[in-house]
């Protein structure tokens, strides 16, 4: 059975395991199941996400250096770069769209009664100048040691860049990194092997202890979400017919990233398998390599759609007008704090406080849907990693230099 399947009967037997733990919870001894999550099911799950962090940075570090010491492809990924910021900006303009419509139509927020009085405490938003004086680390190991995928790009492009230049006097370092890299496929081999098992306690854990009496209570408001995501994932679908770029074999080829993209709600945690898929599909080494660790950096269609559709249902859970100048406060504030959520569980929640506050909302809307935000997060995430992948197969059917790649035979 592929990696693939494996993963997929995981999140289904997850599923169910937690809804029957959840559901006899009342029969077992008291405190039982906490006991179990607790002791048993976190951390194992969080056991498999820290092995695939710890492989993540020097894939990426890797994969960044060949591909700008590539004669063939370094010299494109400036214009790679342009052209995915650009592509980003509008794409994720259109989810958080999206989001604002969905939530517009059905009224999800029409009726419903906030039942918690307390909401997670808010953040400032840093200022884009402190934004861009975090992107250079204070020295490369800084950079791989804290595991911010910018600061490794930044870092990465520093060196391969030097190293381009100097040919012959880093061919000794270009082999060390090389093999480093190769080294870390491997190590990438073993942890998959774990997959089923860590996604199988990620997703137990979480309907275990949360159940779904919550969920039935905002059903209106996890369709609406839902339904947003869907439109968007299939927008993406038809510009991937519409240029060529086989919908159906990315959907084939980078189902498993997707799966697991649901289940552990960690973009981050799922780029190592998005660069095997993206080989699979045939999409060119070089510019995966630099777009698809660009992406999961920046790229973040779930973080826009649950914005925009968050936003407007807190207006109507308090009875607020939904004036020109709120909505575009909201999709302003939303387009740029989508580009700086942190791709872990969560972090939405916390980039919501920002949104609600410079609109004027009252932040007790967080605390409504803190209770489901997990079980939407992976189809959030889901989102990410599909608009990362899906912005990198469109930049390669658009970029005339070079051919769409065939896929490769899968195993």
């Amino acid at each position: 059975m592929s990696v693939t399947r494996q993963i997929l009967l995981a999140l289904g037997l997850g599923i169910l395991s937690g809804l029957a733990l959840n559901a006899g919870s009342g029969a077992l001894p008291e405190g039982s199941v906490a006991w179990l999550d607790s002791h048993l099911l976190t951390p194992v799950g969080q056991i498999f996400l820290r092995l695939l962090q710890f492989v993540v940075v020097p894939m990426v570090f890797g994969a960044l250096i060949m591909s700008l010491t590539n004669r063939e492809g370094g010299a494109d990924v400036g214009r790679h770069a342009g052209r995915l910021l650009g592509s980003y900006v509008v794409t994720s303009a259109v989810a958080l769209t999206l989001g604002m419509l969905v939530a517009h139509w059905l009224t999800p927020g029409s009726g419903a009664e906030s039942l918690v009085d307390s909401a997670p405490e808010g953040r400032n938003a840093d200022s884009i100048a402190q934004w861009l004086v975090g992107l250079v680390p204070n020295n490369p190991f800084t950079a791989l040691g804290g595991g911010g995928l910018l600061q490794v790009i930044f870092a990465a492009a520093l060196i391969g860049l030097a190293m381009r230049a100097l040919p012959e006097e880093s061919a000794p370092l270009h082999r060390v990194i090389e093999s480093g890299y190769t080294v870390s496929l491997k190590v990438l081999s073993f942890v998959l092997k774990l997959a089923p098992v860590g996604v199988f306690a990620l997703i137990t854990s979480v309907i275990a202890t949360q159940g779904l009496d919550l969920l039935m209570r905002l059903g209106m408001y996890v369709i609406g979400l839902i339904i947003a995501l869907a439109l968007m994932a299939l927008l993406y679908l038809v510009l991937l017919a519409v240029t060529g770029a086989r919908p159906l074999a990315f959907v084939r080829h980078f189902g498993q990233s997707l799966g697991f993209a649901f289940g552990t709600a960690s973009s981050g945690a799922t780029l190592p398998l998005a660069l095997g898929n993206a080989r699979d599909y045939g999409m060119n080494e070089s510019l995966a390599s630099f777009a698809l660790p660009f992406g999961t950096a920046l790229k973040r269609d779930g973080a826009a759609v649950l914005q925009g559709f968050n936003a407007l249902f807190v207006a109507q859970l308090f009875g607020i007008d939904v004036t020109t100048s709120l909505v575009i406060t909201v999709f302003t504030t939303g387009l740029l704090v989508s580009f700086s959520t942190a791709g872990v569980p969560g972090a939405g929640l916390v980039a919501m406080t920002t949104v609600l506050g410079a609109a004027g909302l009252p932040l007790e809307g967080v605390a409504v849907v803190a209770g489901v935000d997990r079980f939407t997060d992976g189809l959030r995430t889901a989102l990410n990693v599909m608009g990362n992948c899906a912005n990198a197969a469109l930049l390669e059917r658009f970029d005339s230099r070079k051919p769409a790649a065939e896929p490769k035979s899968q195993a």
